[in-house]
């Protein structure tokens, strides 16, 4: 590389400020995903000695302030302002000018960005704006020591980032301990939402950014919000799934399962196979490329267990899985198995449970 003036090496690291989170949020609300950033951002900059900071980008005033007071009191320690009329909504350019700007200002050892729409595609760009790796879709982020096989060097506390790989069917350890600051992009609620604590104090930093003419090459015509209902199965209490062993009746399947979810109070689940066939909505997927959920209750039926699933419900207080094969992964990880054929055991189930709710059928 011809330039490398942005290149930070492994001797820069004293110099690193801590801990960065990209902020994302819908009008005055701070994003779930981002507040979950904010209290694994809070435990890394604890284990490396250094603050955690926060970048808000917006337009309105009164917004931008409300959500400072709610990243304070979630963990952070700066929360760095930038406001312009161009940033009202997020427009690629704009954003990474800002971000790109205000990391080369500050220098941090650690940025994180939400594995969503736009933090996909706003990160790879910063990343290749100041010569730094990155590490998409995490579902874990680890501080440890790091020993190079290769080139015999020892790293202390060094970011490793986990992420699922070769389509699930294992799980990568990815560190990047020459060239800071160390990027990543991390998966929705793979994360609690920490604590709240109004009593904290915390900087607030206004950052102004450069946003040039070609940074304004495209511009939002119009806005249409989604009106569509969607699923927030992270939110549920109880999930009833389904896969691909409903496949001889998904219909009458996915009927039954709704039901039962309906008796229990619970929400309806899927595996990506249902949803690929067809036979619900990708609103109800839960997996590596669905929603990442931890019920209190999951039940499983006729999932077989693929990692990528498996990925997004391993959290659940309980698994129950019904499956005849007996072979089926999904068992490894459940606490209670049934060796049964989902189309005998659902009805039994939902029998059971209207005559306890004295429900007449």
């Amino acid at each position: 590389m011809k330039n490398n003036e942005n290149k930070l090496s492994h001797d820069t690291k004293g110099e690193l400020s801590g801990v960065l989170v990209v902020v994302e949020h819908v009008g005055a609300e701070v994003s779930p995903s981002s507040l979950q950033l904010t209290g694994k951002g809070r435990e890394l900059a604890d284990q490396i000695n250094k603050k955690l900071m926060t970048v808000l980008i917006g337009e309105n005033e009164e917004s931008l302030n409300k959500m400072t007071a709610d990243l304070i009191s979630h963990g952070a320690d700066i929360v760095y302002i930038s406001q312009h009329k161009e940033l009202a909504e997020y427009t690629t350019l704009p954003y990474v000018r800002v971000v790109a700007d205000l990391i080369k200002d500050i220098k941090p050892e650690i940025v994180l960005f939400s594995a969503s729409t736009s933090g996909r595609d706003m990160a790879p760009r910063i990343a290749a704006r100041i010569q730094t790796g990155l590490t998409a879709d995490c579902t874990n982020l680890v501080i440890d020591d790091f020993d190079d096989p290769i080139s015999k060097n020892k790293y202390q506390k060094v970011l490793f980032q986990i992420r699922p790989a070769f389509g699930g069917d294992v799980m990568a350890t990815i560190v990047s301990p020459d060239h800071y600051p160390q990027m990543a992009t991390v998966r929705r609620n793979v994360f609690e939402v920490p604590p709240e604590d109004k009593s904290r104090k915390g900087e607030i930093i206004k950052f102004e950014s450069n946003i040039t003419g070609p940074d304004l090459c495209l511009s939002i015509e119009e806005i249409i919000r989604q009106t569509k209902k969607t699923v927030d199965l992270k939110k549920a209490r109880i999930i009833v799934s389904g896969g691909r062993g409903l496949y001889k009746q998904s219909e009458k399947g996915f009927k039954l399962i709704k039901e039962l979810a309906d008796l229990l109070g619970g929400e309806v689940g899927a595996s990506r196979g249902a949803v690929d066939s067809g036979w619900i909505d990708h609103g109800h997927q839960v997996g590596q490329t669905g929603q990442t959920v931890k019920p209190e209750v999951y039940i499983a039926c006729g999932i077989s267990g693929a990692v990528q699933h498996i990925a997004g419900m391993s959290g659940a207080k309980m698994i129950i899985a019904i499956n005849k094969d007996s072979n089926a992964s999904i068992f490894r990880y459940a606490d209670y198995g049934l060796t049964e054929d989902v189309f005998e055991v659902l009805p039994k189930m939902i029998e059971y449970l209207k005559k306890e709710k004295n429900i007449e059928n």
